[in-house]
């Protein structure tokens, strides 16, 4: 059995597409005795860096002060979640091209040089390895093909920064076009779902 670390980043509980098919694949991976750990960056945010947070990140861990691990507890968590996870489903909703800023926080604190990538003499090296992520998207559009692709910052950040990291293993379930009529929106949750069955068979 594996462990899931589910992250929802959209800002809607109701209506978010992202959140819907991300969940009804969790509940699958559940129903097959995996074990889930869930977290929501909209009803539980994690703060952006900040100047201190920052210091602490490059200040050895037997050097920094009270203050200074107390100011990265929550990135520590973050790194310990992701660390311990052998499956990553991320619910990324696309705002305006790319990700949600909830979401660009918690890659902002789990990126951190000597946990999930390090720095070498050939370059930097990822250490969150061995992982399968799964990313459900959203968008009013279709950017996946035709002109509006090159308008796509979201799936080739989020494939950029976790290979970064290590997660080379990415499978992305899209939901696109949901604003374009309700004939649209029905094509793309039938495609979401069949996919959905497939990856959990």
């Amino acid at each position: 059995m594996a462990n899931v670390l589910h992250i929802n980043s959209s800002v809607r509980n109701n209506g978010s597409l992202s959140r819907q098919l991300s969940g009804e694949f969790v509940a699958k991976l559940a129903a097959q005795g995996n074990t889930i750990v869930t977290r929501d960056l909209a009803a539980q945010p994690v703060p952006h860096l900040t100047e201190a947070m920052m210091g602490a990140f490059f200040t050895p861990a037997d050097q920094r002060s009270a203050q200074a691990s107390s100011d990265i507890q929550i990135s520590d968590t973050l790194v310990d979640e992701l660390l311990a996870a052998d499956v990553l489903v991320l619910a990324a909703p696309m705002y305006n091209f790319s990700v949600p800023s909830t979401l660009k926080a918690w890659i902002d604190h789990i990126a951190r040089a000597g946990r999930t990538f390090q720095y070498t003499a050939t370059g930097p090296v990822g250490l969150a390895t061995g992982k399968k992520a799964y990313i459900f998207t959203a968008s009013g559009g279709v950017y996946s093909e035709g002109d509006a692709g090159s308008y796509d910052h979201l799936s080739t950040y989020l494939r950029a920064v976790l290979g970064f990291i290590g997660i080379t293993d990415v499978t992305f379930v899209q939901a696109e076009g949901v604003a374009m009529g309700e004939e649209a929106l029905a094509a793309t949750l039938a495609k979401g779902r069949s996919t959905i069955e497939a990856l959990a068979a």
